[in-house]
């Protein structure tokens, strides 16, 4: 087993090797928040004036996979901005909590910016919006419900967590996730409807039952106006 480096020691020896003219860089992600397992990896943010357009890259050096995420000085906001529309804020995220370890006197202004995004929340959805979210989530859970192939059902269940999950957090103006982050923003804003959301499912992905994730997927609808099939169209035209 190779012996890793002290996260921020590596984190530091690979910016001054790959990165030495940047002029800011943070570190984030698990090992800044203290929840570092020994799977996880470093997420190194990068500003560098000199490059022509923002990437991302994968490495593995001292013992560490590391993500790189790349940008000029200019170019970042486009993922503030497009992170921010899917309601995901990862780049904000980052560059809010990271560890500054290098900085030429930019990444104060950068850093505000990301918190006021994080701090404003998501657009609310438009009705049209809300109105498609709540028949798809219709449609998967009749899926679920009528559906008698046990490997079918467990694509069609975890399709409706994640859109149920998505559902709650967005119509109650708070960020979104993905993965891991889904349920890590749940809990932040219900811990209580956090926990009866993973048991209805891990009931139904334990033992095949659904009435839970029925009542739930019904109760979570009815403030916006239930569930939604009659009617519903996509793209016709008005009369």
């Amino acid at each position: 087993m190779i012996e890793r480096l002290e996260p921020v020691r590596a984190a530091e020896q690979f910016i001054n090797l790959h990165y030495p003219h940047c002029q800011a860089a943070l570190l984030a992600g698990s090992v800044v928040r203290k929840e570092a397992t020994a799977a996880s990896d470093l997420d190194i943010v990068i500003f560098d004036q000199t490059i022509k357009s923002s990437y991302r890259s994968s490495h593995v050096e001292d013992g560490w996979p590391i993500e790189v995420f790349v940008h000029s000085m200019e170019s970042y906001k486009e993922f503030f901005q497009s992170d921010c529309v899917r309601g995901r804020p990862s780049m904000p995220n980052m560059v809010a909590e990271g560890l500054i370890l290098k900085d030429h006197g930019e990444l104060n202004a950068i850093r505000k910016e990301a918190q006021a995004l994080l701090d404003k929340g998501p657009d609310p959805w438009d009705k049209e919006t809300l109105k498609l979210k709540r028949y798809f989530l219709t449609d998967a859970l009749e899926d679920l419900t009528g559906s008698t192939s046990r490997q079918e059902d467990l694509f069609i269940a975890s399709t409706l967590l994640i859109q149920l999950s998505d559902f709650i957090l967005r119509t109650n103006h708070q960020w979104s996730g993905d993965s891991k982050w889904l349920m890590r923003a749940l809990k932040r804003f219900d811990p209580g409807l956090a926990a009866e959301l993973a048991g209805a499912f891990d009931l139904f992905f334990r033992n095949g039952e659904k009435e839970a994730i029925v009542e739930l997927t019904e109760r979570i609808l009815n403030p916006y106006g239930g569930l939604l099939f009659d009617g519903f169209s996509i793209g016709k035209p008005s009369s």
